[in-house]
């Protein structure tokens, strides 16, 4: 008899962290605020067409909290601007640290 491979697979914890953000398409410069209700607002200098606004978002997070592109993806409110955004490879604490920083 031949030893069968094992067929359990290693489950292997993924770190992320889920934010809400509004966007502000058309600004003048690109910059993050925090809202009152605790969600971040973020100013993108895209239109809001043809996704030109979210490949933006996804741009100006992956420079922001230093990940990848293929780590970020937007979850819901792809034709809104209140959006829900999951960043794989960081914990919710450091994108709260980079985040302040790039506020400053």
């Amino acid at each position: 008899m031949k030893a069968r491979p094992s067929s359990r697979k290693q489950k292997q914890t993924e770190i992320s962290a889920t934010l809400s953000v509004r966007i502000q398409p058309r600004a003048s410069k690109n910059g993050i605020s925090r809202m009152q209700d605790g969600s971040l607002k973020i100013r993108l200098t895209a239109p809001p067409v043809d996704g030109a606004a979210n490949e933006a978002l996804v741009a100006f997070l992956s420079d922001t909290l230093s990940v990848s592109k293929s780590q970020i993806e937007i979850l819901s409110g792809h034709t809104s601007r209140e959006k829900r955004v999951k960043i794989s490879g960081k914990s919710g604490e450091d994108i709260i640290r980079l985040l302040n920083t790039a506020k400053q």
